[in-house]
């Protein structure tokens, strides 16, 4: 079966910084676009950023903007999400997942990974 695995997640204080990894294990990730999506308790999941298959474009939440950024490294078969200036409601488990292109609707994405929780507290 064909999934990714987020990793990096923690508990970081208000203002600091945390970098996920999303890898893939057995297949390229060099054809798909990767979306970072969360979701907090209760809520609904929601994409955050993603990256085009070539890396050249990439799109992020207006909650976000500013703060995150997603970058690949193909030789490295990975997507990273640099989380700076975090915030308590950027608490949340995040999700990589892949799809053919960019798009705001987890329903278009597959190979989802399990998630990695991040906590952003005191």
């Amino acid at each position: 079966q064909l999934r990714l695995v987020e990793s990096g997640g923690g508990l970081v204080q208000p203002g600091g910084s945390l970098r996920l990894s999303c890898a893939a294990s057995g297949f390229t990730l060099d054809y798909s676009a990767i979306g970072w999506f969360r979701q907090a308790p209760g809520k609904e999941r929601e994409g955050v950023s993603c990256i085009s298959s070539s890396g050249d474009n990439t799109n992020y939440a207006d909650s976000v903007k500013g703060r995150f950024t997603i970058s690949r490294d193909m030789a490295k078969n990975a997507v990273y999400l640099q989380m700076n200036s975090l915030k308590p409601e950027d608490t949340a488990v995040y999700y990589c997942a892949g799809a053919r292109r960019c798009s705001w609707h987890y329903i278009d994405f597959g190979s989802w990974g399990p998630g990695t929780q991040v906590t952003v507290s005191s």
